[in-house]
């Protein structure tokens, strides 16, 4: 059951409002079905936009954000709660605890940083968490299209790729994220 999800997404708003909509959409979705939000903390770009709708909604919002970027007055002065943490490897750990699921929105390199861990820790057998890109415009349709070519060659097993979850519908993606989950077994290979 999804209580929280975590968003990944950008610092940026991008260059087509299409974007802060679609974080908009998400947020009217996720206040709908009584579902927290956790995510980076920040006021700026889709980060802020998604925090600030789901608080105008009446919904909960945790940031996870490190003290650095608090410093910088980056941080959202008010949300539910606010998390301040030392470095960006307890911020990913925090909101992996967190969060029952995972959830990508356009953004860049941190947002695939962010979002290739959440997967990589499912595959590991780690944690069993949903994860799901909210495919706006195409936005993911190149990542999608590397995890396709990353089983045809034999890097990703089919089953670790069926569990990424993608729609360009936030009601859809939380549906197909509610049915979805990594595979029981662990398949990291043992150590020598």
């Amino acid at each position: 059951m999804l209580r929280r999800v975590c968003v990944y997404c950008g610092s940026s708003a991008g260059r087509r409002p299409v974007y802060a909509s679609a974080a908009r959409d998400l947020a009217t979705e996720l206040v709908r079905r009584e579902i927290g939000l956790v995510y980076g903390g920040a006021a700026v770009g889709l980060m802020g936009v998604l925090a600030d709708a789901v608080l105008e909604r009446g919904g909960e919002v945790v940031g996870v954000i490190p003290r650095g970027l608090v410093e910088r007055e980056l941080a959202h002065p008010g949300l539910t709660a606010l998390r301040v943490v030392e470095t960006m490897h307890e911020r990913k750990a925090l909101m992996s605890e967190l969060a029952d699921g995972f959830v990508a929105l356009p953004g860049g390199m941190g947002t695939l940083d962010e979002l290739a861990e959440a997967i990589t820790w499912g595959q590991l057998g780690i944690h069993e968490k949903p994860c799901g890109l909210l495919d706006i415009d195409g936005y993911f349709v190149p990542l999608l299209a590397f995890a396709d070519h990353a089983v045809t060659e034999g890097f990703l097993r089919p089953e670790h790729r069926a569990a990424l979850s993608a729609a360009t519908d936030p009601g859809e993606l939380l549906e197909l994220m509610g049915r979805t989950r990594w595979p029981q077994r662990p398949t990291c290979p043992p150590a020598p």
